[in-house]
């Protein structure tokens, strides 16, 4: 027997200027459904998602939930029909608590006398944070306090607030470690078990494979197909995404491991307490060297502190340019000396959301840019930007466009424009395909090992052992703040060989 309808779209359609992002969309969710949504980035996936979200207003078509018109005026109007979603930037509001954060444009359904209650407020958050898994984070704290993937997670209980009917999740694991990804799933299987609906967007192919009994793909904003559990297999939606066929692995085919021999760059015996305690780095001309681990195990804070951006409490981090030995204290010093580092948190330390794509790719270039007189040529600027919107297949209308009107796919492509038009030598990527289609991802993969070919040292970190595997000549795995084993590459190196120095 057929479940009952919850959510219907007719012929919905949305542009942004030229740019047809939906194309007469037709999708129906039932009771019980787990649909994953797959494309490329700029397929429509979220933005289809954000329209039933209510964080954007659909051109044309109608939406109906329960069989009644549907016209959602703003995410909390969404909330209050039982549509909540999880997005996949970071969207919580600096120096205010964490209670605040849940209840955001909803405090004053918690007013006595014309005040907020705010013992009612903060009892409420804890109790949504307990029922959702973290009875550890308390509404009274500051959300400066939490890292990035306990924000994420405030993010979750504040789109749990309503108990919703349907749930969206876009992206959001890909940005959480393994606490997060489970309270993830724990909320998949019970919108599941109470006869609710998922929208799940994602680009891990082998966790929806896992989770959903539905997947839609589209393509440039139309729905290419919708596969139930029987038709289901990773190689025919990779096909279906991009419209042929790809064969095998998307990483580096060979397992020769060499490199130029000659030391870019040393870290020796450094401290950041409370991460990780006297490690020691060498990378060297035309290596890819991998570092895996945990999310905690102290390997993202330790690219921080690689680039300037954290200070050592004991030890030295050295680049090796031109004969000299240069002392790594700062950002500043890094960048002026042929250093770039893209970071986890693309949106927040990698990019300017509100810039324009030119703007966003010239900036650590000014320098090179700039006369002798102290100005900086308008003609440069352009020119390096348009190269590099043309080297790196940047969809746009064209460098003025703003970086938040692109897809995620794009946004990274931006990031490592702005890089690739300094032309440094030591790169420090921390998860540089988070959040990507597998196209993009490609595209990447392709960049990292032209990097190597130019003789490029190239520090790549990651939470996908397959990812380091596939690409990294030489790994090494952190634990608890420690180097736990090094790894070089090789045909028979295989995920198993390593988990145990992880866990």
């Amino acid at each position: 027997m057929e479940r009952e309808l919850i959510l219907a779209a007719h012929k919905v359609c949305k542009a942004f200027g030229p740019t047809r992002a939906l194309i007469d969309v037709d999708v129906e969710v039932r009771k019980g459904e787990i649909r994953g949504l797959i494309g490329e980035n700029g397929s429509g996936k979220s933005t289809f998602c954000s329209i039933v979200a209510g964080a954007l207003e659909k051109d044309s078509g109608e939406l109906e939930l329960h069989g009644q018109k549907y016209e959602p005026k703003s995410m909390v109007d969404a909330q209050n029909h039982g549509v909540a979603m999880i997005v996949q930037e970071a969207a919580t509001f600096p120096r205010l608590d964490v209670a605040s954060n849940i209840f955001a444009g909803r405090l004053e359904q918690y007013t006595k006398g014309g005040f907020l209650d705010w013992k009612s407020i903060y009892d409420e958050a804890d109790r949504i944070l307990a029922d959702i898994g973290v009875p550890e984070i308390k509404g009274r704290m500051n959300i400066e306090q939490l890292n990035f993937e306990d924000r994420k997670i405030v993010e979750i209980a504040r789109a749990m607030v309503c108990k919703p009917e349907i749930l969206i999740i876009d992206e959001t694991t890909t940005a959480l470690a393994a606490k997060g990804r489970k309270l993830i799933y724990a909320l998949i299987e019970r919108m599941q078990q109470e006869n609710k609906a998922v929208l799940f967007i994602s680009h891990d192919l082998d966790e929806l494979m896992e989770r959903c009994n539905t997947i839609t793909v589209l393509r440039d904003g139309l729905i290419i197909d919708t596969l139930d559990r029987e038709n289901m297999s990773i190689e025919k939606m990779r096909s279906l995404m991009i419209g042929r066929e790809l064969q095998g692995d998307y990483y580096r085919p060979d397992f020769d491991g060499s490199h130029g021999g000659e030391v870019l760059l040393k870290a020796e015996h450094v401290t950041l307490r409370p991460y990780f305690k006297n490690v020691d780095v060498t990378l060297h001309r035309g290596e890819i060297l991998g570092f895996g681990g945990l999310s905690n195990c102290g390997m993202h804070e330790l690219g921080r502190l690689l680039f300037g951006l954290e200070k050592t409490l004991t030890g030295s981090v050295t680049l090796y340019k031109d004969g000299k030995e240069i002392s790594i204290s700062s950002p500043d010093t890094a960048v002026d000396n042929g250093m770039a580092y893209v970071s986890k948190d693309r949106d927040k330390e990698s990019i300017v959301l509100q810039a324009s794509i030119k703007n966003n790719i010239v900036m650590p270039a000014m320098r090179q840019l700039t006369g002798a007189l102290g100005f900086v040529s308008p003609k440069k600027e352009k020119t390096l930007s348009d190269t590099q919107i043309k080297v790196m297949s940047i969809k746009c209308r064209n460098g003025n466009q703003l970086v938040k009107e692109l897809s995620g796919g794009n946004k990274q492509k931006v990031v490592f424009s702005k890089w690739l038009g300094t032309d440094s030598d030591v790169f420090i990527l921390d998860c540089p395909t988070r959040g990507i289609d597998v196209g993009v991802k490609a595209d990447m993969y392709k960049l990292i090992m032209e990097l190597k070919r130019q003789g490029k040292g190239i520090i790549m970190i990651s939470e996908e052992l397959l990812e380091l595997i596939g690409m990294s000549d030489r790994m090494l795995i952190f634990k608890d703040g420690k180097l736990a084993r090094e790894f070089q590459r090789s045909a028979d190196l295989k995920e198993n060989d390593i988990i145990e120095y992880i866990i």
